[in-house]
């Protein structure tokens, strides 16, 4: 299930992230490493998340995603290891919200970009997702949340 899409303008939003190249068949073994390196750098700097965590693509392909994982941050992060400071960009974007297991992701992405194209705005190419929640809340996976974002322009 998709939200209808809606257009907001959002500010730019610090954030601690790891940028990750990985084949699209290997993002589920890197995610959960992934978050533990992150929430422990933060949890060593004294630092919390300040929303969810995401996924800011890059790029994306057939065979892999070029993307930064990360979490909003309020406060300095100091880079260690695979973390440094990141930035979600301020931007118009068209955002919505999908309810539902992570192998639905691509169809309602591909909604999504179908229901902003035909409302006549032009799509950037780099996009994010934000879990709402997900896995590590445990539970039944048709009731994941994961927020949409995608930068926009007439």
């Amino acid at each position: 299930m998709l939200t209808p899409p809606e257009i907001v303008d959002v500010p730019a939003v610090p954030a601690a992230v790891i940028e990750i190249v990985v084949a699209r068949t290997e993002m589920p073994r890197v995610m959960r490493p992934a978050i533990a390196e992150l929430l422990g750098v933060l949890q060593a700097q004294g630092l919390r998340p300040s929303g969810p965590r995401f996924a800011h693509h890059l790029e994306i392909t057939h065979e892999a995603f070029h993307f930064e994982l990360g979490f909003p941050v309020e406060g300095t992060v100091t880079p260690a290891g695979r973390v440094r400071p990141g930035m979600l960009p301020a931007a118009r974007i068209g955002r919505a919200v999908y309810t539902g297991p992570y192998p639905g992701l691509h169809a309602a992405w591909e909604a999504f970009d179908d229901a902003l194209t035909a409302d006549g705005w032009t799509l950037a190419p780099q996009v994010w997702e934000e879990y709402l929640t997900g896995p590590e809340g445990g539970g039944d996976p048709s009731t994941f949340r994961t927020r949409f974002n995608r930068p926009v322009s007439r």
